[in-house]
């Protein structure tokens, strides 16, 4: 079975379970899309002609990826000019993984089972006050350091400042002799 859609503008042969890239759509990955400008359906024998779409057809789609194509490059040259100039162009496209295709309007969506979160078990409220009373220890990061006396922050920043030692300076022979 096979169905030929208009989407964004542009007719596209699809067939369940296969992938599409298409224009961008607005949407997030995950989502899904009803498609309703269904041209053309091909059941094996029986083919169903819209004129242009037909009323009660409907594809159903999920948005697979939002990607971009392959790089084009445009290059213009006016010979014996001094012309040229180079361009770079990605278009943008979005991957449809066709779930379904209805005649009759009548999608069967695949199985949906709810996603089943771990609810988070109360604490029992006694040993939570006990803990708030006490004033439970706080993590290593949040504590503060103590603060640095003023003659410490000096010899900080003298250390910043030249990370080496000073030189001692040379002696000369009139420094010795005295």
């Amino acid at each position: 079975m096979y169905a030929i859609v208009n989407i964004a503008g542009q007719q596209f042969r699809i067939e369940k379970g296969k992938k599409v890239f298409v224009h961008r759509l607005s949407g997030n990955v995950g989502d899904e899309l009803s498609l309703g400008n269904v041209m053309l359906i091909s059941d094996q024998d029986k083919v169903s002609i819209g004129e242009p779409y037909l009323s009660e057809a409907l594809v159903l789609a999920k948005i697979n990826a939002q990607v971009r194509g392959d790089k084009v490059q445009v290059f213009k040259k006016k010979r014996r000019k001094g012309y040229q100039k180079l361009n770079g162009h990605r278009q943008y496209f979005t991957e449809l993984l066709i779930e379904d295709i209805a005649g009759d309007g009548k999608v069967t969506r695949p199985s949906e089972q709810p996603e089943k979160k771990a609810k988070k078990e109360p604490a029992d409220p006694a040993v939570e006050g006990e803990a708030k009373k006490e004033g439970a220890a706080k993590p290593a990061s949040a504590k503060k350091a103590p603060k640095a006396t003023a003659a410490k922050a000096a010899d900080k920043g003298k250390e910043a400042e030249g990370s080496k030692p000073a030189a001692k300076k040379a002696s000369s022979k009139k420094d010795t002799e005295k």
